[in-house]
Formats: structure tokens, C-alpha cells, sequence
């Protein structure tokens, strides 16, 4: 099967909790986004701490709680040419999680990722076709980058 095509990316990562940095590098973000994207895109991916992920969650969502990752998209509803997203991943969150899961801390944040890239290009999971739809291309995306299924 041939390599699906890149999509220009700009991408901007912001380490404002420096404890993945070592762990989440800019050139394995550039990789997992890339495989995720169906669009050229412009997106901000921001690596925070639980206090952080909470005003966030709080201030825009009016959940008072830090979660794993929030996506602002800012086109998914419009006809521009170029995804623009800010993301957001929850360092504490996604350590619990990954503890809770029995995954590695990357292969977590990779999911992660990749499910933050789909929101930003207007995929949900509001309702049970939706979900089923995002998880089967979440699976195919994290498959294609030698991950295995985060749903078993």
C-alpha cells in the first residue's frame, strides 16, 4: 500500500511543562500529526500541567477539571484551505492515564495527538456513528505508525 501524502504543516510545539520534552520531541510530534493529517494545517500543539489544563477546561469548556486533550479548532466549520487548531495535552492526565491503561506514557500521548488532529479537522464523536468512525481511523492512523490498537 503506498504512503498516504503529506500535508503541509506548520506546527508550533509549546513545552509549558517541560517533563515530556525529552520523551514527546518536536520531530516525533511532526510525525504523528503528519499521519493524522488529511488537510494542509497550521497548528499550535501545547504540553501543560494539571493547574494549566484546568483554567482551560474550565474557561472555555466550563469543566472545572484538567482533561487528557482539548482541541480549539478554528476552521473545522469553514471552507479555508488550511486546518488551524491550538491543542493541548495535560501532562498529569495523560501520565495517570497511561499508568491506568498500562500503556507507555508515548503511546498514549501519540493517541492523544492523533485524536486532537481529527478534532481539529471537524471529526467528533458526539453520538455513536461519529465515535465509531473516529476510533476505526484512530486505529488505522496509529497502526500505520507501528502502534497498536488503544481501545484493547
Amino acid at each position: 500500500m503506498a504512503a498516504a501524502p503529506k500535508h503541509k504543516l506548520n506546527l508550533s510545539v509549546q513545552y509549558a511543562d517541560e517533563r515530556l520534552k525529552e520523551v514527546l520531541t518536536r520531530p516525533l510530534l511532526r510525525k504523528t500529526i503528519q499521519a493524522a493529517l488529511f488537510f494542509p494545517a497550521d497548528l499550535t500543539l501545547r504540553i501543560v500541567d494539571a493547574e494549566e489544563g484546568q483554567i482551560l477546561n474550565r474557561d472555555y469548556r466550563g469543566k472545572d477539571y484538567a482533561t487528557n486533550v482539548l482541541t480549539f479548532a478554528y476552521t473545522e466549520d469553514s471552507d479555508a484551505e488550511v486546518t488551524q487548531a491550538d491543542i493541548i495535552l495535560c501532562t498529569d492526565v495523560l501520565e495517570k492515564e497511561a499508568k491506568e491503561q498500562k500503556k507507555t506514557v508515548l503511546e498514549h500521548a501519540q493517541h492523544l495527538v492523533v485524536h486532537g488532529v481529527l478534532h481539529a479537522q471537524g471529526y467528533d464523536h458526539e453520538d455513536d456513528e461519529e465515535a465509531e468512525e473516529m476510533e476505526a481511523l484512530e486505529i488505522e492512523i496509529l497502526e500505520g505508525l507501528g502502534l497498536k490498537n488503544p481501545y484493547l
